[in-house]
């Protein structure tokens, strides 16, 4: 080996999400609410982290900000070497509907849609045209293994099958950021490891940079990366890569 590539092979790659003391506060004065305190992490492609904490520790709040659904009170976000809380609205959502794709809790289909037509919508909105939109969608229906119900609604699918849609729309935009709030939350045991085992599978196979809030201890063990909420700020920060982890905040 060279000492050219030994360099090279110390060299710590541009991390695909970062965040730098970020901080969310809801509201003023008697009733200021920190949902997010002072936060930092980074995630890099290929890389599964897992957010995990108690219902309102603050797992929601900081996944919007990571996908530029909210913005920080104070502290930064970046895409790669793009600084997201610098960005006006419309060129965040554009970086937004570039980069990112995001998994609801709650399946988030539109009803009266097909799945097909659900996993079509983002492409409908970047103005793809409509043979290449067709080819996406199919991959993606077999890439979730729902090619057999493209033209079911939600109503005639079950909730592992929904979120499988969702994964799908998520996708189909070839995101480099993957998010998902609680993916497995509102599914059985046995649908929810079928849903980690997709997810995990993505990420290798398409070198996303994934991070996923979650109680289930199952998919906390596939994770590379965990942080630990507790009322906004982080309390644990551990990288099972050894790369060097974010520190937790103080306090």
């Amino acid at each position: 080996m060279s000492a050219m590539t030994e360099i090279e092979d110390l060299i710590e790659p541009s991390a695909a999400l970062r965040a730098e003391n970020v901080t969310r506060i809801f509201g003023s004065g008697a009733r200021e609410v920190h949902a997010c305190t002072d936060i930092s992490l980074e995630v890099h492609a290929g890389e599964l982290m897992v957010v995990r904490g108690k219902s309102g520790s603050g797992k929601t709040t900081l996944l919007n900000i990571l996908g530029g659904l909210d913005r920080p009170t104070s502290g930064r976000v970046w895409f790669g070497d793009q600084e997201l809380t610098s960005l006006s609205d419309s060129k965040l959502a554009e970086a937004r509907r570039g980069r990112i794709g995001y998994v609801f809790q709650t399946f988030g289909l539109i009803p009266v849609l097909s799945a097909a037509e659900n996993i079509e919508v983002p492409l409908r909105i970047r103005g793809m045209d409509p043979s290449e939109r067709n080819s996406k969608v199919a991959e993606m229906l077999d890439l979730v293994g729902l090619s057999d119900h493209a033209a079911q609604r939600p109503y005639e699918l079950s909730g592992g099958q929904q979120q499988r849609v969702g994964i799908a729309r998520a996708l189909v935009g070839e995101p480099q950021i993957l998010l998902a709030d609680e993916p497995t939350g509102q599914l059985d045991s046995r649908t929810a490891e079928t849903m980690m085992d997709l997810i995990e599978q993505l990420v290798k196979q398409r070198n996303i940079a994934a991070v996923v809030s979650t109680h289930d201890p199952l998919l906390v063990a596939r994770a590379h990366n965990v942080l630990d909420l507790h009322d906004g700020r982080l309390t644990l920060s551990e990288d099972r890569r050894g790369r060097h982890a974010a520190p937790a905040a103080a306090g």
